[in-house]
């Protein structure tokens, strides 16, 4: 049966693409410092979903007003800009943005100094594939958007025969604590797809967000979609 999980490759996947990306989006911002760059999934309220989400669940698992958060892809930091001045999660001590772009960790923190946040929203750059990669372990990983460029880079590892997006969950069991939740967008691979890239024994979906759907063929769904998954073990 062919594995439907697996992207054709572009430049989108590549590094190079994203420091260029976000290095015009620097020079954008230092010449309008109300440009603060673009929101991936607009279109679809994805980040007002993630926020909302989280916080109808406030309570459940290792979501709390206090949790420690890092965002995997963090591109500009928007997602957690819009997290902190949700006000839910403000008494947060440790929300970390990651990401293997250096213009992309550079563009965040000049934006978090402009908004006088820099005290509280922390930004990193690093290749979180890395072995020795350990930042910690959080109570919230948020993804979005960012599988989706991971699957297109079209990386091989270890015997040239696995995909890096098979090695994406060992990533957010690494980062999470015991009944820590992860929570993923993506509009590149399905819920079903997405169940079967993240769940492992330990990690288990337990919801998702619902967006509206559409009909093709005789085939429901959506352009988006969101899965909360947590670590049980």
């Amino acid at each position: 049966m062919e594995d439907t999980t697996e992207l054709n490759t572009s430049k989108l996947g590549t590094k190079k693409y994203w420091d260029n990306f976000y290095d015009l989006e620097r020079k954008n911002f230092k010449e309008n410092s109300e440009d603060t760059g673009e929101c991936w999934f607009d279109d679809n309220d994805a980040e007002l979903n993630m926020i909302e989400f989280l916080e109808d669940n406030l309570g459940q698992y290792n979501i709390r007003s206090d949790s420690s958060i890092m965002d995997l892809g963090t591109g500009n930091g928007h997602l957690l800009f819009e997290l902190w001045e949700s006000e839910s999660f403000c008494e947060s001590k440790n929300i970390l943005g990651v990401d293997y772009s250096e213009e992309s960790v550079i563009f965040a923190t000049e934006i978090a100094k402009h908004k006088d946040l820099n005290n509280k929203i922390k930004f990193q750059q690093a290749d979180i594939f890395q072995e020795d990669w350990n930042p910690g372990k959080f109570d919230v990983v948020l993804d979005k958007g960012t599988l989706d460029a991971i699957a297109l880079s079209g990386i091989k590892v270890g015997d040239g025969k696995s995909t890096i997006v098979e090695k994406y969950s060992g990533v957010i069991e690494k980062l999470l604590q015991v009944n820590g939740v992860f929570l993923i967008t993506s509009c590149n691979f399905t819920q079903e797809e997405l169940i079967k890239i993240i769940e492992t024994d330990s990690l288990k979906m337990f919801d998702n967000v619902r967006y509206p759907s559409f009909e093709f063929g005789g085939i429901k769904g959506s352009t988006i979609c969101t899965i909360a998954f947590v670590k049980t073990k």
